[in-house]
């Protein structure tokens, strides 16, 4: 419970229903959401495992096996220069005849091979065989040389040079004993590389291609454009192994990208698909996957919702309907009370009012025999005014005899407006001095009703005495009448003083229950309520705090006994 809320309160109550809605709808989204959630996840895993088996692996093993491939193909020329280093001596292979010769070999043995050079420490190409004239060619300022030199290997990224067609350049370092060393220098066609991709046998809608670590494409690609073009794709590769990964084309399309970095050269194999055609299936699935589990959630949420509020509405008026029940008893007890209390008040005062009554009724007599003298008539209106105040009185111990259920209730047919104007005409003084205006909004074409027009007179002169005692000075109180339904009519009074609380409220019908802490004995209402529950009626109330209150009594056209008659 909140610190500093009373356990009865209205926010201690409503704290208490919260909570409860709360723990129960908690249970029930995690007794429901989690195994849902489970299965989701599983399906959901089982199904991208058996995709990737079927779709991701056999793409992952056809790019795998195609950069072994072309790996293969680097590796053997490599291999054959690093055997024609260290088999022959500079020379040897110096002599243009041998090393004709020695070209003639080698191209005949492993295709691609355009030109044979032999390059000094100084960088100075000694000795060449091919197509060019490059002897003499000075390579000392290149990068490619000096990467040699370092590295003792070198493979060049594909370029034009001199051929105007693609051609990619290797070097082999030979190492003598005394320190100085040498370069084997040869340029091979890059055919093979695009024999390689075309084997891998790819649908019109896929494509392969290399491209070197800055991008710029090895070979030329169906959907990127020529060799030696920048590559739009942009993707970050991973050295490690063959991957398989989604990415997004120049356009945002979705694709499916199998990339081999090759182990000889600064070259990586890309694959690419289409993503939408290669993995349709699997985003239909995951799109239906999601539309299900998200309505399925919605669905348990809504419905979590629903009962929990259910569960905790029959709660909520079970508790209500049990406090009402308590609240009735005691207010029974407490009318019982009230009413054993009035009848013994009542009889209590009738006896000297009835005393009263015969002398002053005496003295009139006796007033009437005697002679004229010069107060007789001040006598007699005061003897007049003495036994009106009687009659009153013995009127108000016969209603508090009613209240206790001591007093037949006499029907007869009236006219409610009539006596709601009759009521108004004892308290026009008081609002007059109070300057509160009363508005009617009677209806004229009201029924007449069967009713007690003294009980009548005492509710409404109690609801209209408390209406006064709310308003401030220039209030507004106004008296609506109206026929509510086919069986009863209803007068409501509403001003516009202070209002009550919803704990006021709960208490105004109770006796002895009062706000007025100095005068106040909480009969007022109390005797109203029982009141109109006698006569076959119901007294509603509505009322906000520095807004206003509005009682409202309803009560049948016809009573019980008229209508059992």
């Amino acid at each position: 419970m909140a610190e500093g809320l009373k356990p009865g309160s209205d926010e201690a109550i409503e704290s208490r229903y919260k909570k409860l809605r709360r723990n129960i709808l908690f249970l029930m989204l995690v007794m429901s959401l989690v195994p849902l959630t489970i299965m989701a996840v599983i399906n959901y895993n089982e199904y991208r495992r058996t995709l990737r088996g079927e779709i991701v692996e056999p793409l992952r093993g056809l790019t795998g096996k195609a950069a072994h491939s072309l790996d293969l193909y680097l590796d053997e020329r490599l291999s054959a220069i690093r055997f024609l280093a260290y088999a022959y001596s500079l020379e040897q292979l110096s002599n243009k005849s041998n090393l004709k010769h020695v070209f003639w070999a080698l191209s005949s043995q492993y295709k691609g091979f355009i030109d044979l050079g032999l390059i000094d420490e100084k960088g100075i190409q000694i000795g060449y065989c091919g197509p060019y004239k490059l002897e003499g060619k000075n390579y000392s300022d290149q990068a490619w040389f000096h990467e040699a030199v370092v590295r003792g290997v070198y493979v060049s990224d594909v370029f034009l040079g001199y051929r105007r067609f693609p051609h990619v350049a290797m070097a082999v370092k030979r190492l003598e004993e005394d320190g100085s060393f040498w370069i084997v220098r040869t340029t091979i066609d890059t055919k093979r590389f695009e024999d390689v991709i075309h084997s891998m046998n790819l649908d019109p809608s896929g494509d392969a291609f290399l491209v070197n670590s800055k991008g710029i494409l090895q070979t030329s690609s169906k959907l990127y454009g020529k060799v030696l073009g920048e590559c739009p794709l942009v993707i970050s590769l991973s050295p490690v192994g063959t991957q398989v990964i989604e990415a997004k084309g120049p356009k945002g399309e979705e694709l499916l990208v199998a990339y081999a970095q090759l182990s000889h050269a600064d070259y990586v194999l890309l694959v690419v698909r289409p993503g939408a055609s290669v993995l349709r299936s699997w985003y239909s699935l995951k799109r239906e996957m999601l539309v299900v589990f998200l309505l399925g959630i919605l669905g348990i949420i809504v419905a979590s919702l629903r009962l929990t509020n259910l569960i905790v509405k029959r709660i909520e008026v079970a508790d209500i309907r049990r406090e009402a029940a308590f609240r009735e008893l005691q207010h029974s007890h407490k009318l019982s009370s009230i009413g054993k209390l009035a009848a013994g008040v009542a009889h209590e005062i009738n006896n000297p009012m009835a005393i009263i009554n015969e002398k002053a009724g005496l003295m009139k007599d006796l007033l009437e025999t005697s002679g004229e003298f010069e107060y007789r008539e001040k006598f007699s209106t005061l003897l007049d005014d003495i036994l009106k105040a009687v009659d009153r009185t013995k009127t108000i111990t016969h209603r508090l005899l009613g209240f206790a259920k001591r007093m037949e209730v006499r029907f007869e047919e009236l006219q409610l407006n009539d006596v709601v104007k009759e009521v108004l005409g004892f308290l026009e003084k008081e609002a007059l001095y109070k300057n509160v205006e009363i508005r009617l909004q009677l209806d004229e074409n009201l029924p007449r009703i069967s009713s007690d027009r003294g009980q009548l007179q005492q509710v409404f002169l109690n609801i209209l005495t408390n209406a006064l005692e709310a308003v401030e000075e220039e209030g507004l109180i106004t008296i609506t009448s109206w026929q509510d339904g086919p069986d009863r009519v209803a007068v409501s009074v509403q001003d516009n003083g202070r209002g009550m609380s919803k704990e006021t409220m709960e208490h105004i019908f109770e006796p002895f229950f009062t706000t007025k802490r100095e005068y106040g004995t909480g009969l007022g209402l109390s005797i109203t309520y029982g009141i109109v529950k006698k006569l076959g009626g119901d007294i509603h109330v509505a009322s906000q705090e520095s807004v206003g209150t509005t009682l409202t009594v309803f009560l049948p056209l016809k009573s019980k006994d008229t209508m059992e008659g």
